[in-house]
Formats: structure tokens, C-alpha cells, sequence
């Protein structure tokens, strides 16, 4: 059985299948145009928003991957970052730069995890 949260004509926030949910890409809302922390802080507050509707959190994250449109700032991310996930329960993660699809964005994160 497949589980859409937030379906919509191009893409769901976040998918359940068995035992894993995959969330899309987030991106900031509240904080669009602000700091990386700010951004990456509004990011994870979602990340944790959706993975509750879910009935998972972050101390079931298997896998991350992150978008930064200034790998420069990745210290900057790493901050906040590093003070949201459970310690010895971090995903595997990989942080590439890249360009967003609105140049108020500059950092987008999606997650795995178990239910």
C-alpha cells in the first residue's frame, strides 16, 4: 500500500511505502531570502512537521541529502544542522551545491526515514 501526504498535480510532499516514508525536497517558507541558518532551521521544522503526520521523527532518519546554492555556507547549515539531529542516530547524507528553483532559496533538504 502506497500513502500520499499532500498529493498534489506534480509531486507529494512526502510518500509511505511499507515501512520508509520519503519526503520531497522542502524549502523555506517562513524564511525565504533570510540566513542559511534561518532557511535550514525552517527546513527542519517542516522536515519534523511531516515526519510527526506520519508517525515517525528524526531518530528514525535513514537518509538525507542536501541542496545548498553556496556550498560555502555549509558550516553555516551544519550549525543548525547539528543541533537537530539525535546524537548516534544521524542519516546517511550527502550535501551538494546546486541552484534552486527561486533565487530566495539557498538551501533545500530531503529526508528518509522509517515509520
Amino acid at each position: 500500500m502506497i500513502t500520499r501526504i499532500e498529493p498534489g498535480p506534480r509531486y507529494s510532499s512526502a510518500v509511505i511505502h511499507n515501512d520508509r516514508i520519503c519526503l520531497s525536497g522542502y524549502v523555506p517558507e517562513a524564511a525565504a531570502g533570510q540566513s542559511v541558518a534561518a532557511q535550514t532551521a525552517d527546513v527542519l521544522a517542516q522536515i519534523d512537521e511531516t515526519l510527526r503526520e506520519a508517525g515517525t521523527d528524526r531518530t528514525k532518519l535513514l537518509k538525507a541529502l542536501i541542496f545548498l546554492t553556496d556550498i560555502t555556507t555549509i558550516g553555516e547549515m551544519n550549525s543548525v544542522w547539528d543541533a537537530w539531529v539525535v546524537p548516534n542516530q544521524t542519516p546517511a547524507r550527502a550535501t551538494v551545491e546546486a541552484r534552486l528553483a527561486h533565487p530566495s532559496w539557498a538551501i533545500e533538504i530531503m529526508v528518509e526515514a522509517a515509520l
